[in-house]
């Protein structure tokens, strides 16, 4: 008998709709007329056991106790399904062949292997286990998937990188919580101050932005922009470029603050002959941005629609389980294999009988074009996402469910587009000793930018490229007809959005201090991981320590007082970002598990060594815990049936409730 082993039930359905009939359905399995089974997890079905499962002391929190670290490990049965857990034992047990099935990721990998171990599963059964890997649940899809099974060995370094998180979050969130918590209480604070390798870094970003715009001083500087005119009559703008002359009138930033300096170059370039010193003309081509992964998704949803990342999250799973019109959403890649080209045909056909702008895209897209998405180099256990054959559904979509799937459309089918064509002109003209420049893209073909709205067509105001540059030789003379002074204020950086605060924690290597951990980041390295980035936001906001005023993001009282407490350690994500490089180098099998566990433990100790010698005049100002940080903001409830991603956290003696952060945070 083969046993699929399903990550959750909406999975093992649609395996099931890939297989033969007629099937039986009993509890927590289905039959299939071979005699074969699937059966499925909802979930992680279990957890890191509680402290005091290894010691009955540790019930309660107390400084002595720390650090709690297992010397054997153990896992516990979560309560709310212990009866597909047990449905499972019986079914491993009875089974020939293993099949994995969980979602193809770090946590999918642990999530079923963490069964077949917790179940002493036969280390033979174990050995001849194999891995089923699912990016799309439509029954064609699921067929070729079935076709190309693995041995599930080879996912154990993956296996064992997840593991290594979650005791790794479980050591850090638990042991520095109870810390602070305890320390903060003797300071008289009665709340939980709750410390994770992820959600702490995070609070610290935005603390720290909300500082670097209070400090803030804005400053006047001037620009001088030159108009000129060719022999022909032709128009444009052309802005000086200060010598060195100048720097004693400058800023850092090469910005003139000398009102009395500008005016006078103003003055003297006026009505005066202008000779070209340079003018290149280079036709370039600018290729369709790559399909989406689930944070370049929600990026762009934020900007778009102003959703959260939770609600990208949310809708992104329904589009995938309920509807089966996207493929595998919670994925870091942005490429695709090879072989999903033939597919394109098929997809591009069912985006054709949808609705509106989408359907006219899928019309004009030329399905024998492949961009530079398709290159299996860059895919791993999960590629971007796309949409399915299922896309001609889109009108039983909701509002919401529509907008995102019409993201997911377009940036597929710029794929089958031309590239954006463009004249890149740049013209650097002297004026009475003095040097300007002028700069022009003229569009070509607009290429895949013909997909997009008129409004992101729109020219960014920042951007002081012209249109369209008269053609000029060098040493050629015009005129420059008025030297006028544009006024401007230095503006303080933006306040976090739930875009922007995405795309930090999905390029943190700009956030992170020390140049050596920079210069080892990868772009992909950043903090936590697509599938936890949204829960770890909404969890800080649920705790009271971010706050949301309009679209902008901000460090409540209470986050930036607890920050301001904490070693720079716990704050910058420089840390986290050598976890994640770590955790990476094990997935691989570059690194070993046991060393990243034993550098943690050092580490930890460390951390609360600080966290006791710290006086509690430190926390003594926290501002007293919100009424009910803990409440779930509405319509933003995760409907992964999940908790799984978690790890024990931290648990109010007042309330004896359990309080399991999400794995990263």
């Amino acid at each position: 008998m083969i046993l699929y082993i399903a990550e959750k039930p909406s999975l093992a359905r649609a395996i099931a709709a890939a297989l033969p009939s007629p099937q039986k359905k009993e509890e927590g399995c289905i039959w299939l007329p071979n005699g074969d089974c699937i059966s499925w997890c909802i979930g992680h079905l279990l957890e890191q056991a509680e402290p005091h499962q290894y010691n009955p002391a540790f019930k309660s929190w107390n400084l002595d106790h720390l650090p709690i670290i297992p010397n054997d490990w153990q896992w516990q049965e979560k309560v709310n399904t212990k009866k597909q857990l047990g449905i499972l034992k019986k079914l491993i047990k009875k089974a020939t062949t293993l099949v994995h099935a969980g979602d193809p990721d770090r946590e999918g990998q642990l999530l079923v292997d963490e069964v077949l171990h917790y179940t002493k599963t036969p280390v033979q059964k174990l050995k001849n286990t194999q891995r089923l890997l699912v990016n799309d649940l439509t029954p064609s899809a699921i067929k070729k998937a079935l076709n190309n099974l693995r041995s599930n060995n080879e996912f154990a370094a993956l296996s064992r990188s997840a593991l290594g998180r979650a005791r790794a979050d479980w050591l850090f969130g638990l042991n520095l919580t109870r810390a602070y918590t305890i320390r903060g209480r003797q300071a008289g604070y009665q709340g939980v101050l709750s410390i994770g390798r992820v959600q702490t870094p995070v609070l610290g970003l935005v603390a720290a932005r909300d500082k670097e715009r209070e400090a803030f001083v804005p400053k006047d500087f001037y620009q001088v922009w030159a108009s000129i005119q060719t022999p022909q009559g032709a128009l444009f703008q052309a802005k000086w470029l200060p010598s060195e002359a100048c720097q004693p009138y400058m800023d850092d930033e090469n910005r003139v603050l000398s009102l009395l300096l500008a005016k006078n170059v103003a003055n003297r370039i006026t009505n005066k002959p202008a000779i070209v010193m340079e003018a290149n003309y280079k036709q370039k081509k600018q290729p369709a941005p790559l399909p989406y992964s689930l944070s370049a998704l929600q990026i762009d949803a934020a900007k778009a629609f102003s959703l959260s990342a939770q609600q990208v999250l949310d809708t992104c799973q329904a589009l995938y389980e309920r509807h089966q019109m996207i493929t595998y959403p919670r994925s870091d890649c942005r490429y695709l294999p090879t072989q999903q080209h033939k597919d394109a045909p098929a997809i591009i056909a069912a985006l054709a009988r949808s609705s509106g702008e989408t359907q006219q895209g899928a019309l004009n897209a030329d399905a024998s074009r492949k961009s530079k998405a398709w290159n299996d180099k860059q895919v791993t256990a999960h590629h971007a996402i796309i949409p399915t054959t299922q896309a001609h559904k889109v009108v039983s979509l909701s509002k919401t469910e529509a907008l995102v799937f019409n993201l997911i459309a377009r940036q597929y089918l710029m794929q089958f587009y031309p590239e954006y064509d463009y004249l890149a002109s740049y013209i650097k003209l002297e004026i009475e000793g003095g040097l300007f420049e002028a700069k022009g893209n003229t569009p070509i073909s607009l290429g895949w930018k013909r997909l997009l709205p008129n409004k992101s067509k729109a020219k960014d105001p920042d951007d002081e490229s012209q249109n369209e540059l008269p053609k000029l030789n060098k040493n050629e003379e015009l005129w420059c007809t008025q030297g006028q002074v544009q006024e401007k204020v230095t503006t303080p950086p933006a306040a976090f959005t739930d875009a922007t605060l995405l795309a930090a924690m999905t390029g943190i290597s700009r956030f992170v201090t020390d140049k050596d951990i920079r210069a080892i980041l990868k772009e992909t390295d950043g903090l936590g991981t697509e599938a936890t980035r949204a829960s770890i936001i909404e969890l800080l906001f649920k705790r009271g320590f971010l706050m949301r005023q309009g679209k902008q993001i901000h460090a409540s009282q209470t986050g930036r007082a607890f920050i301001d407490c904490l070693p720079t350690q716990l704050v910058t994500p420089d840390m986290t970002a050598k976890w994640e490089s770590a955790l990476n180098s094990i997935s691989l099998g570059e690194a070993s598990y046991q060393t990243f566990m034993t550098s943690l433990e050092v580490n930890l100790n460390q951390l609360l060594s600080a966290s006791r010698e710290m006086p509690t005049s430190a926390l003594q100002n926290l501002p007293p815990p919100a009424k009910n940080p803990f409440s779930k903001r509405k319509g933003t409830t995760s409907k992964r049936t999940s908790s799984t991603r978690k790890t024990s956290g931290a648990k109010t003696d007042a309330t004896k409730t359990r309080r399991r952060s999400k794995a990263s945070s």
